[in-house]
């Protein structure tokens, strides 16, 4: 299998963007991978404005992944006031399981790093999704125990399927390069 090549998205990858974040947490679709959500949420995942809304940031970042010219994950890493932002990590479901989602992390966590000079990346994650948290903590990051109230009525999050869904932060400490 080829390598994987890393570059920051544009504007024109927007449509790309949307078809893969949607399919890795999803419908149908996302359960052919792991991370499907699709059993806590419905609606959208991802939309185009907040997508050039992230784009448009400064200090922001939405990372790809691509292997011969398709596009096979994404992550969005931002600075949020000197600590790392880890968010929006989406691998192709077809192709999960095959290392594409720690490269894709390392990566992601390097750049924040190299960029920003962040020495600390968090991200939030929907505490009952434990198979995802533990793949989280295997790559270094730490359970912090602060919760954050789903935002329940806001649809761009998703339309909740269950009422005991909230998100904890997770963080890892980042080695910044002299």
């Amino acid at each position: 299998m080829s390598t994987l090549t890393f570059r920051a998205a544009t504007a024109a990858d927007i449509p790309a963007l949307i078809t893969l974040v949607t399919s890795a947490y999803r419908g149908d679709a996302s359960r052919a991978g792991w991370t499907t959500e699709a059993d806590l949420l419905d609606g959208a995942r991802i939309d185009a404005q907040g997508l050039q809304a992230d784009l448009a940031k400064p200090r922001s970042t939405i990372l790809l992944a691509e292997r011969e010219g398709q596009l096979a994950a994404c992550a969005h890493v931002a600075d949020d006031n000197g600590t790392g932002y880890f968010g929006m990590f989406s691998v192709d479901p077809a192709q999960q399981g095959g290392g594409i989602g720690k490269q894709m992390m390392d990566a992601a966590e390097a750049h924040a790093a190299r960029e920003w000079g962040v020495s600390v990346m968090q991200m939030t994650v929907i505490d009952v999704r434990e198979e995802l948290i533990a793949f989280y903590e295997r790559r270094g990051y730490a359970r912090t125990g602060i919760k954050k109230p789903f935002p329940y009525g806001d649809e761009r999050f998703g339309i909740p399927k269950r009422d005991d869904l909230r998100f904890e932060i997770l963080e890892k400490p980042l080695v910044v390069p002299a």
